[in-house]
């Protein structure tokens, strides 16, 4: 009997070892995601001001003449939804540019009837003298990625202006996204900033709103100051043709298309812009399902496109080891999540166990999870200051932060499942997230 609780004890404590390292090393990869946040939020401050005056002096730019103004295609992929296909035709019928050179093209994947919709709305369009074609698929393969390089394939034209369906551009948005984008025969693209026409509908969407605007100001108005590499959103921005062709253009194999395309074009040298001065509204989802399936295809997404590029990246000796830092400080993001499924689960097992390193790892944990927490809130909060300075008081804003704490919670239990299939090469069909057509205020 004592030969078996011996054995028994020598298991426990070489589980307890393993359990430990194991902890340790994902606690290390969480204990980096947090030093990045930090990171961001101190180089947004130091390149707010030199950022944002860059940014309008780029807006100050002048056009060419009218006569020399290239043609640009606004392209609005649709997926059964045909209830907004029509404010999105008045959105883009509206723009400032010349109507000879102003082409839009409606993307429409439907398979719920929305197609005769759409088709009725372009016709009343092209009745009023707007460019406007229906391009309807019936197979979906690549989703939105075959949407996009499909409708590339019908228009010899140079620029294209993405918007999904659901977002409501400003009548002078193709002026100040093509100033920037002529002034600098570089860039591969311009993104334009988000906003939101149901922001304050309820809880959740005030939770989005707070995430996206740190995501927008800390995330992508910093890497673009401080230039490091700069995904596209996949909406609200407009792409050179040549620089999409360059980079291989349009690819279906991610959930996460605008991710894979900006990084390809990233690595021959193509980078993006942001433009934190130039807001399209758009729809936020306004319940916890919608919401749910928004998130899961854009974790699973942004894993998928990690999975493909990273190791490649580091790899890669024509990059300069510092822009191979700042890739693998973006990417790498996407594992701090599924290091925290591993770290405290391990971790708890690993002290119970009787780990001889256990107060420290439970320190550590604890710690690791305060620090986190403060991080969280440093990075939401400064993006709310940054981006709507004096809008939320410091109270409302702790009220807020309650709510983004709770639903990040919940949100949980999608985020695992996807991050599962990306480690196991599970593919999953593009499911769009639900709209519900909210009119734009005002």
């Amino acid at each position: 009997m004592d030969g078996l609780w011996e054995s028994f004890w020598a298991i426990a404590t070489w589980l307890a070892l393993i359990l430990t390292a194991t902890s340790l090393l994902a606690w290390a990869v969480t204990f980096g995601s947090t030093v990045a946040t930090f990171y961001l939020v101190i180089k947004h401050w130091r390149l707010r001001e030199k950022g944002l005056a860059a940014e309008q002096k780029a807006l100050a730019q002048p056009l060419p003449p009218e006569e020399d103004l290239p043609h640009v295609v606004v392209q609005i992929p649709t997926y059964n939804e045909g209830a907004m296909v029509a404010r999105a035709l008045d959105a883009a019928c509206a723009l400032d540019w010349p109507r000879e050179k102003l082409h839009i093209q409606i993307l429409d994947d439907s398979t719920d009837g929305s197609t005769l919709f759409a088709r009725q709305e372009v016709g009343v369009r092209q009745a009023r003298g707007c460019n406007v074609e229906l391009i309807h698929r019936t197979d979906r393969s690549d989703y939105k990625a075959g949407a996009l390089a499909n409708a590339m394939t019908m228009t010899p034209h140079g620029y294209f202006a993405i918007l999904d369906v659901d977002y409501v551009p400003e009548r002078d948005f193709l002026l100040k996204t093509m100033t920037c984008l002529l002034a600098d025969p570089k860039l591969a693209f311009i993104q334009a900033r988000f906003d939101y026409v149901n922001g304050e509908a309820n809880e959740l969407t005030r939770t989005q709103a707070v995430l996206l605007d740190a995501h927008l100001a800390i995330e992508q108005a910093t890497r673009c100051w401080a230039g490091h590499p700069l995904p596209f959103n996949g909406t609200c921005g407009v792409w050179r043709r040549e620089a999409i062709e360059a980079a291989g253009g349009w690819r279906g194999g991610t959930l996460a298309e605008d991710l894979d395309l900006s990084y390809r074009a990233w690595r021959i040298g193509r980078r993006g812009s942001f433009l934190m001065s130039v807001p399209v509204p758009g729809e936020l989802p306004e319940t916890m399902k919608a919401w749910m399936t928004q998130q899961q295809r854009w974790t699973k997404g942004f894993g998928e496109v990690m999975l493909r590029l990273l190791w490649p990246i580091l790899g890669d000796a024509s990059l300069p080891w510092a822009d191979r830092w700042k890739a693998a400080m973006h990417l790498g993001v996407w594992w701090s999540g599924l290091a925290w499924g591993v770290a405290l689960p391990t971790g708890l097992i690993a002290i119970l166990l009787g780990s001889p390193l256990r107060w420290p790892l439970a320190a550590l944990l604890l710690g690791q999870l305060l620090i986190g927490y403060v991080a969280l809130f440093v990075f939401l909060r400064a993006g709310n200051l940054s981006l709507r300075p004096g809008r939320t008081s410091l109270r409302q804003f702790m009220r807020d932060f309650f709510f983004v704490s709770r639903d990040l919670f919940k949100i949980g239990a999608v985020i695992g499942p996807a991050q599962r299939e990306v480690i196991f090469g599970k593919r999953s069909e593009f499911v769009r997230t639900p709209k519900s057509a909210v009119v734009k205020a005002g």
